[in-house]
């Protein structure tokens, strides 16, 4: 049951009440909403742009995601991922009955929804690792922020805005992130499992 409007339309309510479960939320940016491929950092759009363009990359989708589960009652959190040699990656992330799950938006299908099966936010990242490699399969997930709750920026009215997000983005930089991986690990050049490098394709768009 959505609690309160943040500024949006009656028409624009109507379509979040049928995300009625993070499953469902997760399933619209998978089904009805398109990979948006523009080049890094020319666009990161609002949760409102993002309903009324059917169109977001990971960012885009992940602040899509938290808006959709503050309507539900959850706080917006964010869990911003950091690789080498590759994309970074953020996930909406929330909680049920004490354990943590995640919505977000990607090319590689390994990288979308967790059900809220993980005792800890390391717990919830940690789920994630095999399947987070770049394109040569080598694994390249290095560090992860706790969750930020994107109320903070309710004074950009970072959910209906028609201006670009940027200003959130640039926040994950000022925050604090835990490695991964053992410091002997550090710099190694880990190798994906060939079977999930070639499944991380499926639907990529």
């Amino acid at each position: 049951m959505i609690k309160a409007s943040f500024g949006f339309t009656r028409a624009e309510l109507a379509q979040f009440r049928r995300l009625r479960t993070p499953v469902r939320i997760q399933q619209f940016l998978d089904e009805e909403v398109g990979y948006n491929k523009e080049t890094d950092g020319e666009t990161c759009r609002s949760p409102r742009r993002v309903l009324r363009d059917r169109t977001a990359h990971c960012a885009e989708g992940a602040y899509f995601a938290a808006a959709a589960l503050r309507l539900l009652g959850h706080p917006p959190l964010i869990v911003d991922l950091v690789a080498v040699r590759d994309d970074d990656h953020l996930l909406a992330a929330y909680k049920e009955n004490g354990f943590w799950g995640a919505i977000a938006k990607s090319n590689f299908s390994g990288l979308r929804f967790r059900q809220p099966v993980f005792r800890s936010v390391r717990e919830l990242v940690m789920s994630y690792y095999p399947h987070y490699f770049n394109l040569s399969g080598e694994l390249s997930l290095r560090s992860y922020s706790l969750p930020v709750n994107l109320v903070r920026f309710d004074p950009i009215f970072w959910m209906t805005t028609e201006q670009d997000l940027f200003e959130i983005g640039d926040y994950f930089y000022s925050v604090k992130h835990f490695q991964v991986l053992p410091a002997h690990f550090e710099h190694r050049r880990l190798r994906a499992d060939r079977r999930l490098f070639e499944a991380g394709f499926h639907g990529c768009v």
